[in-house]
């Protein structure tokens, strides 16, 4: 039984296909495609793509872009399910005032930390980052409640406010100094300081409210790039939404292929 997962974020759809719907599937293919380009998929990457079973998804860029994705998936004689944020899934309790208005790729991005932190064997508050177009940074107790997260721009959104904002901005990308002296490391370095700092101050607050030291996950396509300049230590998984989906799509479809924890 296939699966293939996909997660539609502001900027781009990734996607990866897997041979079974569980935890441990073995990856077959996995591609990126930017939004303004998902009428090529059907004809394109996914083309040689042997039909899957199964379809879950999280979709943050609108009920238009969904649909788009949806005529693409055509091709297939599938009908593909997409997360919604609930009050309860996969062993994680979500914390927010109106839990359906919860980022459903935040759900399943903290989801998917959640187990992977449960697979190490023991229960440890955690704080997922998510590095995109905007990003993320969400606190975990090590019970599994989702306590609550902060949302703020991306590295991108910061410079371009600047430079539509603030005369005589248009320069290049710096890069990150402790002390920059120019005013392409001062813009490059301050949106990075910026979010390094937003991380650091949720990571103290969760260690204040739990009374022990939290693991950190940072994941997102900037990801990357952020990892080397936080100040508080960060393990960096690509894979954390795509976890995600593998967990809940495990409980839904194949239960009793669930993993011993």
């Amino acid at each position: 039984m296939s699966f293939l997962a996909i997660d539609v974020g502001n900027t781009r759809l990734k996607w990866a296909l897997y041979d079974t719907p569980r935890v441990g599937a073995r990856l077959l293919a996995h591609g990126a495609q930017f939004l303004e380009n998902i009428e090529t998929l059907e004809e394109g990457d996914w083309s040689r793509l042997a039909p899957p079973q199964r379809v879950l998804g999280c979709v943050v860029a609108g009920d238009a872009v969904k649909r788009r994705v949806e005529e693409q998936l055509e091709m297939w004689d599938v009908t593909p399910q997409w997360v919604v944020s609930s009050a309860a899934e996969a062993g994680l309790t979500n914390g927010y005032d109106h839990p359906a208005r919860l980022g459903s790729d935040r759900w399943v991005a903290m989801i998917g930390a959640r187990h992977r932190l449960l697979a190490r064997g023991r229960q440890r508050p955690c704080v997922v980052v998510m590095v995109g177009t905007a990003v993320t940074v969400e606190a975990i107790d090590a019970e599994g409640r989702f306590l609550g997260g902060i949302i703020l721009p991306g590295h991108g959104i910061m410079l371009r406010a600047l430079e539509s904002g603030t005369a005589g901005l248009h320069v290049p990308t710096g890069e990150v100094r402790d002390f920059p002296t120019n005013t392409s490391d001062a813009l490059t370095s301050g949106g990075t300081f910026a979010i390094a700092g937003a991380v650091q101050r949720m990571y103290e607050n969760l260690r204040r409210h739990c009374g022990e030291e939290p693991v950190c996950f940072m994941t997102g396509g900037a990801g990357w790039k952020m990892a080397p300049s936080m100040s508080t230590p960060c393990e960096l998984v690509d894979s954390l939404i795509f976890d995600g989906l593998l967990e809940i799509a495990q409980r839904r479809w194949a239960p009793s292929l669930a993993p011993a924890r």
